[in-house]
This record gives C-alpha cells, sequence and structure tokens, in this order.
C-alpha cells in the first residue's frame, strides 16, 4: 500500500503526458481488479486494459497507479477497512469521500494530474467536494464502461477529477476522444435549486455564485427527494444481482456488508416504481433545463464529517441526497470546489443538458473564474 493509502499500487505504464491515477475497480491489464474488497483478494489479473485505460494511453498519458476507493464503490465514506483510508490532504480530520476517495485524494495531494473514477450514485462528486477538487460525473454512456466494475449499471458513469475545470476538460479528451473544450459563454444563465441544505452551505454557494457574475433564475426541481430514493432502490437492486454472492463472505467490510444485505430485500414492484420516478424525474429536469445553461445546487447539503463521527449508514447515505438524483436521470453533473463555512470545505453543483458535456465544463470554467 502506497503512502497514506491514497494508492493500492504505484508504478509507470505509457507516455510523458499527463500523469493518470486509475480507481481499483477499473481494468488495467497484468494487474488484478479487485474493487478495494478483500473479498477479491484472488482474482486474477486482468487480461486487458478497460477502454478508457486504452484512450489514456493512446493519448500518451502516463498511469501512475491503481487509487484506493470504498469497497465495492459501495459506500460514501471513502473509509476502507481492508487497505486503508486514504488520506485527505486538505482536510485530513475529515472523511475523504468514497466511492472514489483515491481518486480524489490523489490529485489533492498532488500526485497526479488526472484521476479517473466512477459515479453510480455520487461517487465522483462526493470525494471532489471532501477533498476540495473538481471532479465531472459525464452524461450516461457518454464514456465507455467496457473493462469496469461492475459490470453493469443503469446509474454508473466513468468520469475525471482535477484540480480545475480545465483539468477536467483534459481528463475528459483523454477517456473521451470524441471530447472538444467549447468556448466560454459570454454570458451564464443558471437555475437555482432550492434544497434542504444547511443554511451555511447555501450561502457559501449564493457568495460564489454571486462573485462569478451569473445571472441566478428560481428554478423548482419536483421530485428531488424521490429521486434521491429511486437512485437508492435501483442501486440496491443492482448492486444485490451482482455482488449478492459476497453478502456472507467474512471478509467483507462491516458496513458494505450490511448493505448488501440490506439489498436483499428490494422487491421487483419497488424497482418498477423507482423506473416510474426516474422517467418523471428525468422529463422535470429537461424541462427545467429548457431556458438556462444549467441548474445549480450544493453538491453536499452539509459539511463533510469527520473521520471519528461517522454515526450511522442512513446519514452517511443523506449526503448524497443532492448529486445522486442525476445518476437517476443520467444527466452530467460537475464539482467546483469552494470555501465553505468555518474552513470546511464546500462545493457548487452544475448540471447540464444530457450529452452537452462540454458546454457545461465551459459553463463551469467561467461560475469558477478560470481564464478562457
Amino acid at each position: 500500500m502506497a503512502k497514506d493509502a491514497i494508492f493500492i499500487e504505484q508504478f509507470r505504464l505509457g507516455g510523458d503526458g499527463p500523469r493518470v491515477a486509475i480507481k481499483d475497480c477499473i481494468d488495467i491489464a497484468g494487474w488484478p481488479t479487485r474493487a478495494g474488497s478483500e473479498a477479491l483478494v484472488d482474482a486474477p489479473p486482468a487480461s486487458r486494459h478497460a477502454d478508457v485505460v486504452e484512450a489514456i494511453l493512446a493519448a500518451g498519458g502516463c498511469i501512475v497507479g491503481k487509487a484506493n476507493m470504498h469497497e465495492l464503490a459501495y459506500g460514501v465514506t471513502g473509509v476502507n477497512r481492508w487497505l486503508g483510508t486514504p488520506r485527505n490532504t486538505r482536510y485530513p480530520d475529515l472523511i475523504p469521500g468514497g466511492s472514489s476517495s483515491g481518486s480524489a485524494a490523489a490529485i489533492a495531494a498532488g500526485l497526479a494530474d488526472v484521476a479517473i473514477g466512477t459515479d453510480t450514485g455520487g461517487s465522483i462528486r462526493m470525494p471532489a467536494a471532501c477533498c476540495g477538487v473538481a471532479g465531472l460525473k459525464p452524461s450516461f454512456g457518454r464514456v465507455s464502461r467496457r473493462g469496469c466494475t461492475p459490470a453493469s449499471s443503469s446509474l454508473d458513469c466513468v468520469g475525471p477529477f482535477a484540480r480545475n475545470v480545465a483539468g477536467l476538460e483534459m481528463g475528459m479528451s483523454l477517456i473521451d476522444p470524441t471530447f472538444q473544450a467549447a468556448a466560454i459563454p459570454a454570458a451564464v444563465r443558471l437555475g437555482w435549486v432550492a434544497t434542504e441544505a444547511d443554511e451555511e452551505i447555501v450561502a457559501s454557494v449564493r457568495t460564489a455564485l454571486q462573485r462569478a457574475n451569473v445571472e441566478l433564475i428560481e428554478t423548482p426541481l419536483d421530485g428531488l427527494q424521490e429521486a434521491f430514493q429511486a437512485g437508492v432502490t435501483i442501486m440496491a437492486a443492482e448492486m444485490w444481482e451482482l455482488f449478492g454472492a459476497l453478502a456472507e463472505d467474512p471478509r467483507m467490510g462491516a458496513d458494505v456488508q450490511a448493505r448488501l444485505r440490506a439489498a436483499a430485500s428490494v422487491t421487483p414492484a419497488q424497482v418498477a416504481a423507482a423506473e416510474a420516478v426516474r422517467k418523471r424525474f428525468r422529463a422535470i429536469v429537461d424541462n427545467a433545463l429548457a431556458n438556462v445553461d444549467a441548474l445549480v445546487l450544493p453538491v453536499l447539503p452539509s459539511v463533510p464529517p469527520r473521520l471519528d463521527d461517522l454515526g450511522d449508514a442512513a446519514r452517511m447515505l443523506r449526503l448524497t441526497s443532492l448529486i445522486r438524483p442525476f445518476n437517476l436521470t443520467g444527466h452530467p453533473a460537475l464539482c467546483i470546489p469552494i470555501d465553505g463555512p468555518g474552513g470546511f470545505p464546500a462545493a457548487i453543483q452544475l448540471v447540464g443538458a444530457h450529452m452537452n458535456d462540454a458546454h457545461l465544463c465551459a459553463v463551469a470554467r467561467r461560475v469558477s473564474g478560470e481564464a478562457v
């Protein structure tokens, strides 16, 4: 295990381009893909690269190691009993966030220029916000998931972390050769989504948006909480189908084991109801985006918890209440880190139109104050 538990293993593979960290649920030929789980310790080395790894190498990127993660990508804290918890360099007393904890921590520590993670229920945006870095969940289906664990998902996306939005664009160009950065718009109109986030978090986000000199339009997004619950249900059903056989494995971490056992009780009727919510809420988001460049709301509803105050699993899960809904709909969503209350991290979330990822990044550069 590499220093600070950020990397499971460090090595150099590829060219002289940007340094890239790869989450341990993505295949790199010659190395096992264990998804951060001791239950998969005997996994054989991958026989071929995942598509995103092949794309990175073809573009001249230099892969610098396998990044640690929350076990089976099924947790939001980033705490890993087996491999250790990646150090949150900027906020060492706080969780690094999950499940792409090592990927976010590698960027925060300056160990990579781009890191690749996956996001099924907020697993890029959550750790990006916790570690004070930028992260992008691309549109569902835009970036190939071949060679990734879980093998099948209606929610999961592969995406980049970087220090800033320009770095995210570089990361997207590495993993998606069709991606071309767009020009920053002269003016930006954002749809402000009212949420139940803590007042201090809302104030931090609104202050940052005022400095960015963007137009804000109050934009209702009915069904956000219902979409969060639907996303939890669908993810549970899909994780049980994929990993239910590991639910009684004694090598599993207690938190993930408990979630897998609970997932066994999800019924087909519950999944069908969640799918109906998905259809309704996707249309609501599409309509809300019709007259704005992007929707805007916080990434996290509160400051990230301390490592010594993780509390109950339900409280941790609620940290994804503002990000998980956009896994359900498949819209691209981006995290811009900002200074939060009392020196804690906070982050702006921008949500764009489906497959309009380049425009979303351009809007984010305007919001973050990055140069053209």
